[in-house]
């Protein structure tokens, strides 16, 4: 192959894959890359974040390698948020906006997380998800979604995405055709939706609203969905990516898989045979940096895709239509932002949205004295992960001095049995000794506070006894809240439900329970 060609195509495979790296600061395989004109974007998590400054030092240096740089994050708000991955979101998470159901406050929300992230560099968001979480036991979409009816996330879904590019930063609808009906989480294996094409309709209605708010981008899903491709997940499906989203739903934006290390494409495929697949299947750009960081990680896919094209399985010309999508989004990016010079996120808008969220079931009086608080932690959404603190203890605790807490989560495994006779038993069905909670409250308010207590056994069991024991207790629920109202009230307990564990999140509940906020939200 002559040099230039070579070249050429050296370029294109390493524009469309989005690396991601480790520390605060860029490594020199990654510069060295970015000012030979050999790598078009870079993904940032929560590794690489500390402070704005920090962050807007290190993505001034790479631009200046390269000026058609995708720098991409995870800044979703709520639950999942990398650019406040030390402290908390600073806005709730979209099913608490599909609960207050204004759209112009979701896309006053989406604006003001787009001059955030704009202010530091970041030019493309892998957001808003736009899954219909029509499956209350999802384990990795629930809080991130606007909710289980399909027009009310599609309306939301354009609000955001009409926000958060108003403010010159790419959006990217997700997580195509729609995980919101899995009960498998992709980080670990390979869902399966069962659908009918008539029964789906309703997931594909936020990506058609997306579409037609002008979404820059959208992400695929590691799904199989039999109903359009019974032998390959979405992200490496033809007949999906082409054949659905390209040709049948008109989008002729930027396609980004979801993480190929994800083990429902590495366990099954491998990680270079999904990359190659999904840019032959109409993918334009591959995100790789949630456990592959390194330079080896970049050349071994890079290479990958050239030797694809070498051998005939994925086509140049593929590949450069692909490359040329990332640059163009780039370009339009620095385009809008340039003319945005000056703009700053909407101070308090978060924390506005968040109280409106808030919904109480029964009678809330004030805390009549020092809490303590009861956490049930079921571990983090793996989408989330665990280094972003959760709680209402602490913002309760500013409000209330001396408040206490406790922190309960399942044993990995629990032994039960006497002599030789021994029985594990799995985390969900553990039993919890609530007598030490118990104990810590005695003579003081009880606030018990749970996620997703309807998913969890463990948990639900756990929280009912202590109300059995404690009907006065107050219980703030931080996830779906699916059930949560019916579950507790035959024991007269008053329920909190935030729609979200964000920062803002819990700031909202602690007032309530501190009698600092009156809300309109309340609903017997």
């Amino acid at each position: 192959m002559p040099g230039t060609e070579s070249a050429d195509l050296l370029r294109d495979a390493g524009a469309v894959l989005q690396p991601g790296f480790a520390g605060l600061t860029a490594p020199e395989w990654l510069r060295r890359r970015l000012g030979d004109g050999e790598l078009g974007g870079v993904a940032l998590f929560g590794r690489n974040i500390r402070t704005p400054q920090q962050v807007a030092a290190l993505t001034s240096e790479l631009y200046a390698l390269n000026g058609d740089l995708l720098v991409a994050t995870d800044e979703e708000g709520g639950d999942v948020t990398r650019l406040e991955v030390v402290s908390g979101s600073s806005y709730p998470g979209n099913l608490a906006l599909g609960e207050v159901d204004d759209t112009d406050l979701t896309e006053r929300v989406a604006r003001s997380i787009g001059f955030d992230l704009s202010s530091v560099g970041v030019n493309l968001n892998y957001a808003p998800d736009a899954d219909v979480n029509s499956n209350p036991d999802n384990p990795v979409i629930g809080v991130r979604s606007f909710g289980g009816d399909g027009d009310l996330a599609a309306r939301h879904t354009a609000a955001y995405v009409r926000g958060l590019q108003s403010a010159g930063v790419a959006a990217c609808a997700k997580h195509f055709p729609g995980h919101g009906d899995t009960a498998g989480d992709s980080h670990l294996g390979l869902p399966r939706i069962d659908l009918a094409l008539d029964q789906f309709a309703e997931h594909l209605l936020p990506f058609r609203a997306a579409i037609a708010a002008g979404v820059k981008s959208i992400m695929t899903a590691h799904i199989l969905f039999d109903a359009y491709d019974a032998q390959l997940p979405a992200t490496m499906s033809q007949r999906i990516l082409t054949g659905l989203l390209r040709e049948e739903l008109g989008f002729d934006g930027l396609i980004v898989t979801d993480g190929i290390e994800m083990g429902a494409i590495s366990g099954t495929h491998g990680v270079a045979a999904g990359s190659v697949r999904a840019i032959a299947a109409g993918a334009d750009t591959i995100c790789v940096g949630g456990g592959l960081h390194d330079e080896d990680a970049f050349v071994y896919l890079r290479d990958a895709l050239v030797w694809a094209v070498r051998e005939g399985r994925l086509s140049a010309d593929r590949l450069h239509e692909a490359a040329e999508r990332n640059r163009a989004v780039a370009r339009w990016s620095a385009g809008v932002r340039a003319s945005q010079v000056g703009q700053q996120a909407e101070v308090g808008v978060g924390l506005t949205a968040a109280r409106r969220a808030l919904r109480i079931t029964g009678e809330l009086r004030p805390l009549g004295g020092v809490p303590h608080v009861v956490e049930f932690s079921p571990g983090a959404n793996i989408a989330a992960g665990d280094e972003t603190p959760w709680g209402v203890a602490s913002p309760l605790g500013e409000l209330v001095p001396g408040t206490t807490s406790s922190r309960v989560a399942p044993p990995a495994t629990v032994t039960e049995g006497s002599g030789l006779l021994h029985v594990e038993v799995a985390a969900e069905d553990a039993e919890i000794d609530t007598a030490p909670l118990l104990g810590a409250a005695v003579g003081r308010p009880l606030v018990l506070v749970v996620r997703d207590v309807h998913r969890h056994p463990w948990m639900r069991r756990a929280a009912l006894a202590l109300v059995e024991h404690r009907p006065d207790a107050v219980l703030v629920e931080t996830g779906t809240a699916h059930g949560v109202a019916e579950l507790f009230a035959p024991s007269g307990v008053t329920t909190l439900a935030t729609y979200g564990g964000s920062r803002v999140c819990a700031i909202a509940a602690a007032e309530a329970l501190a009698g600092l906020a009156v809300t309109a939200a309340q609903a017997g």
